[in-house]
């Protein structure tokens, strides 16, 4: 349990909240919101509990819908309002065995991921020389030494939106070439021998090769290897596909407003999970810190003006079709959507929200902010939003996201090393102050953030 006995929030606001009235009105109940948070290590059992009794949550999966069922029942026990799940139809990839081995030069059995979305292989594999490139444009200059051969796409890692590319589009830049087969080299800054899977895609037109993505170490390895003109021979095997569409739901639990119950600020994670590891920063714990700053306002008495609405987003990781689900479900109730908050880069310590609205919103932002500077969280990014919450922005709701200190979030994220050990209690419970205070103020102010 942890408790901060000696934590004040009154005389470091002083300064910073001088002549705000927004920090005037609301210091003493987020003083009452972050004491709160930061008493217990509540939240934190709370996703160990989810984490370690349903594991890994990939849609189309019995964890994935027993966990659902549990989380309704207990959001019930928390007295939480209008607590049911919506109904939404999702993909099942299913990964199936899979394995991949080097014959040549020396016999070893290496550690690999499918990638989300990929076909298999023949059923007896795939074994073939590989040809090692660092990116698209050596592929394209070597194109005529890939018919026939694996492609090994040894991308160093520099930031995940310029990295990614690789895991998203390689199997077509590999197939173009006329490739059998594509790996990647994991899409992460470090790893202790764990593969990353994610999502990838293929082109019309173009035919489909399996794809996988293998360790850092190993695709180092092997490119060495190439730099020396040693040849390389792999042995490839998957027994990924795909299903029908099955039933899931997005998960909702409200605090009704007592003023404008019909105005609502959204808050949430995405409770789906690849199918590696215990999903426990991508996204349970996302999650769990919504929740729980829902149920920290019930249990203190704090009903603001507004509703304030936790969800948690079913599919977000291969096909979105949560997010997109609640957009067309809530489609003629968006107009009186105040605010839509995301927490999906981990729970480590917050640093503050990037928002995207209006120049008046982010103005009454900005002061709310300041009541978060006593636990180093008030900083206001340029910009914010998050996968699930895009398709409600896209049609006009304002939208922010967590911004967390996000250094290692790359060393875990869709690994086997994503389990709740990397989280720090402290740290989330920070993030649930931050969006306890954040959606509460929102949620009460007399006048609607403005679009």
């Amino acid at each position: 349990m942890l408790f901060w006995a000696s934590f004040s929030i009154m005389p470091s606001l002083e300064g910073a909240q001088k002549n705000l009235h927004i920090g005037t009105s609301y210091r003493g109940i987020a003083e009452k919101l972050i004491t709160a948070a930061l008493a217990d290590s509540f939240a934190y059992n709370r996703l160990a509990e989810l984490t370690d009794s349903f594991g890994p949550r990939f849609s189309g999966t019995k964890n994935l819908e027993n966990a659902i069922d549990w989380i309704l029942e207990e959001m019930k026990k928390d007295g939480l309002e209008n607590v049911h799940g919506e109904k939404v139809m999702i993909p099942k990839w299913v990964r199936g065995k899979e394995w991949v081995r080097m014959k040549v030069p020396w016999k070893k059995e290496m550690a690999m991921l499918g990638l989300g979305g990929s076909v298999a292989t023949p059923s007896d594999g795939i074994t073939a020389e590989v040809l090692v490139v660092d990116d698209f444009e050596e592929l394209e200059r070597r194109a005529s030494e890939a018919k026939g051969k694996i492609v090994l796409f040894n991308a160093p890692f520099t930031n995940y939106g310029k990295t990614v590319r690789y895991r998203r589009d390689g199997a077509n830049a590999a197939a173009e070439v006329g490739a059998v087969a594509s790996l990647i080299r994991s899409v992460g800054p470090f790893s202790m021998n764990t593969p990353h899977t994610g999502g990838m895609g293929y082109k019309e037109g173009v035919p489909k090769i399996p794809h996988a993505a293998i360790t850092v170490e190993d695709a180092i390895m092997l490119g060495r290897l190439a730099d020396r003109g040693e040849p390389i021979v792999l042995s490839l095997y998957m027994e990924a596909h795909f299903e029908g569409d099955v039933p899931s739901r997005n998960v909702v639990g409200e605090l009704r407003g007592i003023e404008m119950p019909e105005e609502v600020v959204v808050l949430g994670g995405h409770i789906d999970s690849w199918d590696v590891g215990q999903g426990a920063m991508d996204d349970a714990g996302g999650c769990v810190a919504a929740w729980q700053a829902v149920k920290l306002m019930k249990d203190l008495g704090l009903r603001p003006r507004r509703t304030v609405r936790v969800v948690m987003w079913t599919n977000e990781e291969n096909g979105l079709r949560g997010g997109n689900a609640y957009r067309d479900a809530h489609q003629d109730e968006l107009k009186n959507h105040v605010l839509a908050m995301e927490s999906d880069s981990g729970v480590f310590k917050p640093s503050g929200f990037g928002f995207t609205g209006s120049d008046h919103a982010r103005e009454i932002i900005k002061q709310i902010a300041t009541l978060l500077e006593p636990i180093e969280a008030g900083e206001i990014a340029p910009s914010g939003g998050g996968a699930d919450i895009g398709p409600i922005m896209r049609e006009g709701v304002p939208g922010m996201g967590l911004r967390v200190e996000g250094s290692k979030y790359f060393w875990y994220h869709h690994t086997n090393a994503d389990t709740i050990d990397k989280l720090d209690p402290h740290d989330v419970n920070l993030c649930v102050a931050a969006m306890a205070v954040m959606a509460y103020v929102v949620a009460d102010l007399p006048e609607t953030l403005p679009r």
